[in-house]
């Protein structure tokens, strides 16, 4: 499980190790992790020219002493200071003491040629260090500080950020305003929220965490699965199983104008591990067309059968009556697509059983009242909001999928995917296979992050690169589920 913690909880953990340990020796153990960074990205340190650009306090700090590690390997460096009198004292001596150069922003100090001849320094750079601001920094970058974003992004040589890139919320992953974009990120003790959830993850690049020996609370602020989580979590048939012990889904979903809708969805609940797939809607023909094993019925969800789990919605157009009394039964319901719009808020909150909604940022702006861009731009704030309001768990779609139950606590963030994946029917096939997980017996939390995280796989899997249509993801399913397993 990879774990983020907010900066409030950083800080804490810091200030506690700080006290145990000699002065300077934690600053020095980032410094160190950051040096390694570099030279490994740089390959060859003796020779190459290095830039530091800094701002005031520990992280320009961080800077400045793994830029006097590599000056000391014969790399040459040159650090820009961003507020020369309050730069972080014992770095910048480190960096003079092992021939580092130190320019001011606007090239005092004999950088030469004002402060486009440093914007032409940063760019001719191999390397370039950011070290502007750490992880309390608030709102994009000064204005100061953003022409050196800019040179960096210029630059012909690879952006490191210290810590996170600056401009960008540690905690909530909102980048208001200019941000530096790295290509990688060297974060330390543990990850932040901001270096997993777009827009900030995009301006993060990779990320590398240094180990710098904090001690932190058991339950993090986000946390996303790995592999060997879900294969954990994914349900596997035993010796005794057989179709009702492994789970029954229904399946409500398409319209005359959609019936591709229910195809998808289908698809994807077939693969998704429950023992069989009852279909209720008018796109039977379709679906028994392309899938005979479904068992399929056209008299509603009250007369289907016995299942575990609904999901209800995907192409659904505008039949209220279905989606209500899909609610109204006391089994675990997956709501998508048209069922979001058609779902009462109300209704929702009553229901016992669990609840999963799956929403993609236009459908969770038009359920917030709010434009689509406030949900993209603070994709966090929004998918705990929904899940509140409407006391359920919620799987928000997108560029980073996430996963936030009704109760609050830690939100789970999903690491797979491809941007091909942005195609339409892709949300049908998740929907399907959430739902079978849900039907298998996985909690609403662990059936949409395990379901988002094989979804994402599957894509990946199936695009391969190039463009990828849904029934092309939902046919990779088995690839990535046994890619999990194995």
């Amino acid at each position: 499980m990879r774990s983020a913690y907010s900066v409030e909880t950083v800080r804490t953990a810091e200030r506690e190790l700080m006290a145990r340990l000699p002065e300077g020796a934690l600053m020095q153990r980032a410094a160190a992790g950051l040096a390694a960074a570099c030279a490994d990205l740089l390959g060859r340190v003796y020779g190459s020219r290095v830039v530091l650009l800094v701002g005031s306090g520990d992280n320009g700090g961080d800077a400045l002493y793994a830029g006097a590690r590599l000056a000391r390997r014969g790399a040459g460096v040159t650090a820009v200071l961003l507020a020369p009198e309050r730069a972080h004292a014992g770095g910048l001596a480190a960096l003079r003491r092992a021939g580092g150069r130190v320019v001011g922003a606007d090239g005092t100090e004999g950088a030469g040629g004002g402060a486009r001849g440093v914007e032409e320094l940063v760019e001719r750079a191999d390397l370039v260090v950011d070290g502007i601001v750490g992880i309390g920094g608030k709102g994009g970058l000064r204005p100061d500080a953003v022409p050196l974003a800019a040179a960096a992004e210029r630059s012909r040589g690879a952006v490191v950020a210290v810590d996170l890139p600056s401009g960008v919320d540690a905690d909530t992953g909102e980048v208001r305003g200019a941000a530096v974009r790295a290509d990688l990120t060297v974060t330390f003790g543990t990850h932040k929220p901001g270096l997993l959830i777009d827009p900030a993850r995009e301006h993060a690049g990779s990320v590398r965490l240094v180990d710098i020996g904090l001690e932190l609370p058991a339950e993090p602020e986000l946390e996303a699965l790995q592999h060997a989580d879900v294969a954990r979590l994914l349900p596997v048939p035993r010796a005794e199983s057989d179709k009702y012990r492994r789970g029954v889904v229904g399946i409500a979903a398409g319209s005359a104008r959609y019936p591709g809708a229910a195809v998808l969805a289908v698809a994807g609940a077939l693969r998704g591990g429950a023992g069989a797939v009852r279909y209720v809607g008018p796109a039977g023909d379709a679906v028994i067309a392309r899938f005979p094993e479904t068992l399929v019925s056209d008299q509603g969800p009250k007369h289907a059968g016995r299942v575990q789990a609904w999901v209800v919605g995907p192409g659904a157009g505008d039949d209220a009556a279905t989606v209500g009394e899909v609610l109204a039964a006391d089994v675990p319901v997956l709501v998508d697509a048209d069922g979001l719009r058609l779902a009462e808020a109300g209704v929702v909150r009553a229901r016992r059983a669990p609840t999963l909604m799956t929403p993609h940022a236009g459908e969770a702006a038009a359920l917030l009242g709010v434009d689509r861009g406030e949900v993209e731009g603070g994709r966090l704030a929004a998918v705990r909001e929904l899940a509140g309001r409407y006391g359920a768990t919620v799987l928000l779609k997108g560029s980073t999928t996430l996963v936030a139950d009704s109760g609050g606590g830690v939100v789970r963030v999903n690491p797979t995917g491809t941007s091909w994946l942005a195609t339409a029917g892709s949300g049908d096939v998740l929907s399907g296979l959430a739902g079978s997980l849900l039907a298998a017996g996985l909690s609403a939390v662990d059936a949409g992050s395990v379901g988002a995280y094989v979804h994402g796989l599957a894509g990946r899997l199936a695009a391969d690169g190039a463009p990828v249509g849904a029934h092309d993801v939902a046919e990779a399913v088995p690839e990535a589920w046994r890619n999990v397993l194995g």
